[in-house]
């Protein structure tokens, strides 16, 4: 205890002590301020964190579609985070592909096996950029709003997620604010943050997964059979230098921050008919085996006259199911 007085700043010092004498008055309203505090000044907080690894793995392969690289990176690279106590900096992972891939999906996956809530703990934070940072104008504003809020919430919970989406939407220079929270460094703001997880959902680069995607399928080579060294170089070169996105020529590339870039595959009628199938079974019509059927014979599907993928992935699915049930 003596150590981790010794970190405190007199603000700080001030308001355990405030804290204390209050509590003695009213423990039941004070509670979550007192474990705020203690998150504040000690490194091994867990706050709500009550990771389940092999529910994440078994979830990612049982329900997760057609992705079998977004499989094996996301689930190895949270075991291996997991694993270590003290990481040498926060967990960094950027999922691309087109819309209804399962780059959500998986970001609720991990919300639930992770803090047991699809997205509802108070220590999962998600940034949209049409809601939180719509105006290019106010980027000046959102740099400084940004910094607050990542800074404020690792230091209620250095176990936070950061989860942002539809970053082809982020304004251009908006999310280099946050590099300093994504590096190697020891501790900053009092709190260890890098046991932080920051997740990226973009569908830039879609293009190059699809044209690989198309090359592969011609030259006669299963899909399966796609590895990460395929696409990853065209995938980051496309990420940094397309200029509506939010990663345009940002530091957190150049800097090698992103710990691992996971592509998410255009998927095959064989794939939407799966979605449709658990759909249906979600509502206790799992023998309606027509009804996957239609669905899948219904989506458009690129390239056109070929019938490869689809073109919305599996998003158009619980609204045809409506359809044909």
């Amino acid at each position: 205890m003596e150590v981790v007085v010794q970190r405190l700043s007199l603000a700080m010092m001030l308001k355990v002590i405030v804290l204390v004498l209050y509590c003695n008055v009213n423990a039941l309203v004070c509670g979550f301020e007192m474990k705020t505090i203690y998150c504040t000044i000690a490194d091994n907080c867990e706050c709500d964190f009550k990771p389940n690894i092999r529910g994440l793995e078994w979830d990612l392969y049982k329900n997760l579609y057609g992705q079998h690289l977004a499989q094996d990176i996301v689930a190895e690279a949270i075991s291996h985070f997991l694993r270590k106590e003290n990481p040498i900096q926060p967990l960094v992972l950027s999922f691309h592909g087109a819309s209804g891939t399962g780059k959500s999906f998986v970001s609720s996956m991990l919300a639930r096996h992770l803090y047991g809530t699809a997205m509802g703990s108070p220590y999962i934070h998600q940034f949209v950029p049409t809601l939180h940072f719509p105006l290019p104008e106010r980027l000046q504003q959102y740099r400084r709003n940004l910094k607050q809020w990542i800074e404020g919430n690792l230091t209620t919970c250095a176990r936070s997620i950061f989860i942002f989406d539809e970053m082809e939407r982020m304004p251009s220079g908006l999310i280099d604010v946050i590099e300093p929270f994504l590096g190697p460094s020891h501790v900053v703001y009092q709190t260890n943050y890098r046991k932080a997880i920051y997740i990226f959902i973009s569908t830039t680069g879609q293009e190059v997964l699809h044209k690989v995607t198309i090359e592969m399928r011609t030259a006669g080579r299963d899909r399966e059979e796609i590895q990460l060294q395929d696409l990853e170089e065209p995938l980051i070169e496309a990420v940094f230098n397309t200029s509506k996105s939010g990663f345009y020529h940002s530091r957190i590339i150049t800097m090698k921050l992103i710990s691992s870039y996971v592509p998410f595959l255009p998927l095959c009628p064989h794939h939407v008919k799966r979605c449709a199938q658990r759909e249906l079974c979600q509502r206790g019509e799992c023998h309606r085996v027509d009804v996957a059927e239609e669905v899948s014979r219904a989506v458009f599907y690129t390239p056109n006259g070929v019938h490869h993928f689809s073109s919305t992935g599996c998003k158009q699915v619980p609204a045809k199911v409506n359809v044909y049930l």
